[in-house]
């Protein structure tokens, strides 16, 4: 993960192409640093070809004097001079395979040498130098482009700029490509060729954007004579960093110091900044006592967060696990999903290069009565062949969840009035909506009126509708259970009703015939019976988070309970309804939060045995790097606004609409998840989820990436009502006489979880943090559809200590 230190300045060097003089200049900045009394450190982490005329020991050998400031190094060295990748293959076919590191090995072993550098380094500013392989893209040993293998450790960049023909171009698109990935690139330096006269051009093209260009003098021709060349070269490192030098590296050097000691400043500075002007989304501001109470974010890679420590060296905090050469930079790992929106990890490159991509050809178009790619791309995925697939016939943009819901509101609503014939307006006005308690739709005010009154709810906020205190499915004491609300008493235990297994508890095929399937028809139709007599708000949809309503506190609502509901629902209505047409209320499915595999399924219908007349997607939709929502809708809802009348049209929609950059980022998400399902991360969770029968492993619809072994165990822990797992969620429910959601306890049983771990957990090797939220005395974590199972089992095995310390 990133690192970043006080003492020691770490740059990474990249080249625009190969032989660009990399190492040349790289040995410039090396004695340029030195020049200043400072220690410094060259890390080759991948050399190829002979030994003699390796990198490092180019290094060596030219900066001998220095003995006592350098420390040079390589990690992994093959004898063949050709990339990477291929130097590995070379090795095995002559049955000299050592093992070659994937691609997290490799960066946990430059981790580990830059940290083990900084440990070495004096109190006094010391520089490091890391010196990549070939050009930006070139492969590293497992095939991955350096641009992307290199890219966790968010190392502050040099580029190499390409002075020969054709350099200009060569050196922007290297740029581009490192600014595209997120690297803070700091310089450019490259040769001074009086013919091609490429440093003109590139310092004026990089002062347009922020960046100095350095342009140095080209060495001399090599000479066949060692002691000749040596020679020459010492004559001229000292020429360039001569301080009147035209080439002048210590110029370059002061750059990097400037450069560095500014992301210290902002980095120290942000926080008591942001308290100073930010108002945080859900955020009690009486409750943030101190900078030291907000999470600097510096940058995010894959599963965590790096995050900024601004109490290193100090007394307080984790002051124990550091030392004056630690990091300044903790990975903390995103327990939330970043509410509930990441899928593929954080900088994913395939999601950044479909977003570049959209912005470069469209940027943003308006979109009604108008078509581009990515959203056609997108909507016919979505009703052909996605969630849609066999009933939606429609795709309607827009740039939330909470305002796809409004839409989805909208067209359930106008869909009702039509078929019922209420053309009054004032009637129209009554029309309500049926739901489940605890249920949440969004922050927007027509979303909140579709819940009932609540923590969340506002001073406009006026409950049109009723709403049904669902049965919840959760682990207790290592069994499967089902929990009644003491509203159906009359109609079933008051117990909580044991089952074999979860995947008994999701069969609903099975348990149709049930006479749990009577009891909950019969309370639902006599609770719909006596709503109807109430008189002033009169039933128009039926909305429902599936499966898991997420706000409400991970409430694993019973399927059965869901599928009864949209069952008595649409049977009430007269025989005359056309096939395919919506019947007794419009059903709208809430599935910006559980859909899009975020609990293991691309849509819940499958597992509920039924589909809805309308539906709602965000939040994974694009993968958790842009906003974006569709509502889906079937061809009887569509109708309901279709005439030759402007005014009967859905007068809806947003100025970013169907944006091309979102909808290309999602276009993405579906061909990467789609990867990932065929992954043997997917299949070994699946597996573990099976359940013994007569015919051995039986696959469940349901499956997590949490262990089941470990969400059974811990549901035995004197301190937890309950656990429950699907998907990538995974629920905590802690025992609080008090409970809600102003409830501490959860937060504070688990507050282990945010201080650094003493284990090496982290990306790189580093201690790490788990950053996660509470819902009140419910702590939720989410992974990514692709977290390694190490990261899925330490957090495990960091939870389970958490709740079971006496």
């Amino acid at each position: 993960m990133a690192q970043l230190f006080k003492h020691l300045k770490v740059h990474q060097i990249f080249g625009a192409n190969t032989d660009v003089g990399k190492t040349i200049l790289t040995t410039g900045l090396l004695r340029a640093s030195a020049s200043r009394k400072r220690r410094v450190f060259y890390l080759k982490p991948v050399s190829t070809g002979p030994l003699e005329e390796a990198d490092d020991r180019f290094v060596r050998r030219h900066l001998k004097d220095l003995a006592g400031q350098l420390s040079e190094a390589c990690l992994f060295r093959y004898d063949q001079p050709v990339s990477p990748h291929l130097a590995v293959q070379l090795s095995k076919d002559k049955g000299l395979d050592y093992g070659t590191p994937d691609d997290a090995e490799f960066v946990l072993s430059v981790s580990e040498h830059i940290q083990r550098s900084a440990h070495a380094a004096v109190e006094e500013l010391s520089d490091m130098y890391v010196e990549t392989a070939g050009g930006v893209h070139s492969p590293t040993l497992s095939g991955t482009s350096q641009a992307d293998a290199y890219r966790p450790l968010f190392l502050p960049t040099i580029l190499v700029g390409d002075a020969k023909l054709g350099g200009i171009s060569s050196t922007i698109s290297a740029y581009e490509s490192l600014l595209i990935r997120g690297f803070a690139v700091d310089a450019i330096v490259m040769f001074r060729d009086s013919y091609y006269r490429n440093w003109e051009y590139l310092s004026e093209y990089f002062a347009d954007r922020g960046v100095k260009c350095f342009s140095v003098d080209p060495p001399p021709p090599k000479d066949s004579d060692i002691a000749k060349d040596t020679s020459a070269l010492s004559d001229y490192y000292s020429e360039v960093i001569a301080p009147d030098s035209p080439s002048n590296l210590q110029a370059l050097v002061s750059e990097l110091d400037s450069r560095h000691y500014d992301r210290l400043t902002q980095l120290e500075s942000m926080s008591t900044r942001a308290m100073e002007t930010i108002w945080w989304p859900f955020v009690q501001h009486g409750l943030v006592k101190g900078p030291q109470d907000v999470m600097t974010v510096d940058s995010a890679w894959g599963d965590f967060f790096s995050t900024y420590e601004s109490n290193i060296g100090s007394s307080g905090g984790n002051a124990e696990l550091h030392h004056a050469h630690d990091t300044l930079l903790s990975p903390q790992l995103d327990g939330s999903a970043s509410w509930w929106t990441q899928a593929l990890g954080h900088s994913s490159p395939a999601l950044t290069l479909a977003a570049a991509s959209a912005a470069g050809r469209y940027g943003h178009v308006m979109f009604p009565q108008a078509v581009h790619k990515p959203a056609l791309q997108l909507a016919e995925h979505l009703v052909h062949d996605g969630p849609g697939k066999g009933w939606a016939s429609r795709a309607f943009f827009s740039d939330d969840g909470s305002t796809g819901m409004e839409i989805a509101l909208k067209m359930a609503l106008r869909a009702f009035a039509k078929r019922r014939n209420i053309s009054d307006p004032s009637e129209r006005k009554k029309l309500g909506i049926l739901g489940l308690k605890g249920s949440y739709h969004g922050d927007t005010i027509g979303s909140m009126d579709a819940c009932e009154e609540g923590v969340f709810t506002c001073e406009w906020h006026n409950a049109k509708g009723y709403w049904l205190d669902p049965p919840a499915v959760s682990l207790r004491q290592g069994t499967p259970m089902l929990s009644f609300p003491d509203s159906m008493g009359e109609y079933c235990s008051s117990e909580p009703t044991q089952y074999e297994s979860i995947a008994d508890l999701y069969d609903i095929s099975s348990r149709l015939s049930s006479s749990l399937a009577s009891q909950y028809t019969k309370y639902i139709e006599e609770k719909l019976d006596r709503i109807e007599t109430m008189g002033h708000t009169r039933i128009a949809a039926l909305v429902m988070e599936p499966l898991v309503m997420g706000v409400a506190g991970m409430v694993f609502v019973d399927p059965l309970f869901q599928r009864i509901l949209v069952d008595v629902v649409r049977a009430r209505e007269p025989s005359t309804i056309s096939a395919g047409d919506w019947s007794g209320l419009p059903v709208i499915f809430d599935e910006v939060f559980v859909g899009m595999y975020r609990l293991g399924m691309e849509s819940c219908a499958p597992v509920l045995g039924v589909t809805p007349d309308i539906s709602v997607y965000a939040k994974i939709l694009t993968g958790g790097l842009i906003p974006l929502a569709v509502t889906l809708a079937n061809n009887s809802i569509f109708q309901a606004f279709l005439s030759e009348r402007k005014e009967d049209a859905l007068l809806h929609g947003h100025s970013y609409t169907a944006h091309p950059v979102g909808c290309e980022v999602a276009n993405e998400t579906f061909k990467q998840i789609a990867i990932l399902a065929k992954s043997p991360l997917w299949q070994h969770a699946k597996t573990s989820w099976a359940t013994p029968s007569k015919v051995g492993q039986r696959e469940s619809a349901i499956w997590s990436f949490w262990g089941y072994d470990f969400i059974s165990q811990l549901s035995t822990l004197d301190v937890v009502q309950d656990v429950m797992a699907m998907g990538t969620v995974l629920a905590v429910t802690i025992r609080d006489d008090a409970g809600g959601y102003a409830s501490f306890r959860a937060q504070n049983l688990l507050a282990p979880l945010k201080t650094l771990s003493q284990d090496n957990t982290g990306p790189g090797g580093l201690p790490a943090r788990i950053h996660f939220r509470t819902l009140g005395n419910v702590a939720y974590f989410m992974s990514n559809l692709n977290t390694p199972e190490t990261v899925l089992r330490s957090t495990e095995k960091r939870i389970w200590e958490s709740l079971s310390q006496p």
